[in-house]
């Protein structure tokens, strides 16, 4: 991506990258499995644990601690004039098995940042603001109620697997479901959110770039795909007589990947179910879902017209029926040309190689990034594997991104 003439910037700051490293393996022990990976689901006893370790970290850097009505944790390092915050961090929460860095990295690197500027004795004009969000592996209640975009008055859209009510989780780390608006926060409270975050795939890795610098983060629309045929048997129906579900159905993966190449686009079958799933039966039914992405809204929307288009042909072909529901829409979120430009000046005067790229998974930035400018940087994954117990990151890697997260808000608190 071109931004124009060069930004020129000086390197002002060094994080601590032992001290980062220590912080990661400490917080890796808090939901810590026996393969390696972690295990630390929001609302859980390791969540609370996690909790308290990070509150810690914060006090003891001279950071004022608040936890908003969405459990929020929010760490900020006042600043010398009264200006809106500038605002980091990502999220500790984890998939049932997942890695070490994913979101943690994030949260440990701000307060990295803002423990080498309390070192230095150094403080912004603006403060800053390390921000924990609430359940990002999950619904996603934390930056979604502080953009506004949270579903306020229905509790039960956010009830657990295991039957507990938000208001009982959020009631458990310090939040309150009845004053869940008073989470939403605007552009007059945070001029800028700034995530550092591990790619979760590879090809930071495969370009030998250090450094990805996030052009925004993609649209997605999701979609269950129900596949109805005739089951019958698999000896005495002839192939010609069939109305065969899964084959109907291995046509509609086949058609999901097409529509997604040429191009930066992804569609992905991820799920699939066949009914009855036996060995002399021909399939009845399928049922999988659809899932498409891409920076571009009017991209996603062309996708999901062609494979519309295709659809009524296998249906023709094939004597079954589809139904399409959608599941999930997200609507991209761009990230602010001002910060990718001051990433990349940043990145050049740290002699760290750099590569422009959209974010395919979405993370807290994309709802915070709906009311205010927003930007991320990425650090590479280890053979682009995440949400996985051997998730690696060097901490050479984690370093370099703390740097510069760092380096860009010293730069961003000069320009905003």
């Amino acid at each position: 991506m071109s931004f124009g003439l060069p930004l020129m910037v000086t390197v002002a700051l060094q994080t601590n990258h032992n001290r980062l490293q220590q912080r990661l393996s400490a917080l890796a022990t808090v939901g810590q499995l026996s393969c390696g990976g972690v295990r630390r689901t929001a609302y859980s006893p390791e969540d609370l644990a996690a909790r308290q370790m990070v509150i810690t970290a914060m006090e003891q850097i001279d950071m004022t601690i608040t936890i908003d009505a969405a459990g929020n944790i929010i760490g900020r390092y006042s600043g010398t004039q009264d200006l809106p915050a500038l605002a980091t961090g990502s999220h500790f929460d984890t998939v049932p098995a997942g890695g070490l860095y994913d979101g943690a990295l994030g949260v440990l690197a701000g307060i990295e940042v803002v423990a080498t500027l309390h070192e230095a004795k150094q403080r912004l004009k603006h403060p800053i603001e390390v921000i924990v969000f609430t359940d990002e592996e999950g619904e996603m209640i934390g930056s979604k109620a502080m953009a506004g975009t949270a579903h306020y008055t229905d509790a039960e859209f956010y009830r657990r697997l295991d039957g507990t009510s938000i208001q009982t989780c959020l009631q458990r780390i310090g939040g309150d479901w009845e004053q869940l608006t008073t989470t939403q926060r605007t552009s007059q409270e945070i001029a800028a959110y700034l995530e550092l975050h591990v790619e979760q795939g590879g090809v930071l890795e495969a370009r030998e770039c250090q450094i990805g610098i996030v052009q925004g983060i993609v649209s997605l629309q999701r979609y269950l795909a129900t596949i109805s045929g005739r089951p019958n048997h698999g000896g005495g129906t002839p192939m010609d007589m069939r109305q065969d579900a899964l084959y109907a159905a291995s046509l509609l993966v086949a058609a999901v990947h097409d529509v997604a190449v040429p191009g930066d686009q992804v569609a992905t079958v991820g799920y699939l179910n066949v009914t009855p799933n036996a060995a002399n039966i021909v399939p009845g039914q399928v049922d999988l879902t659809i899932d498409l992405r891409d920076l571009s809204l009017e991209t996603v929307e062309a996708m999901v017209h062609k494979l519309k288009q295709r659809v009524q042909e296998i249906e023709a072909a094939t004597g079954t029926r589809f139904q399409l529901e959608r599941q999930h829409a997200v609507e991209p979120t761009l990230a602010s040309p001002k910060i990718q430009e001051t990433i990349v000046a940043v990145c050049d005067s740290l002699q760290l190689s750099h590569y422009s790229m959209p974010s395919r998974a979405i993370h807290d930035a994309q709802e915070i990034g709906r009311f205010t400018q927003m930007g991320m940087i990425f650090v590479p994954s280890q053979a682009g594997v995440s949400h996985a117990e051997d998730e690696y990151t060097s901490p050479e890697q984690c370093g370099q991104g703390a740097d510069v997260l760092l380096n860009t808000l010293l730069q961003l608190d000069l320009q905003l």
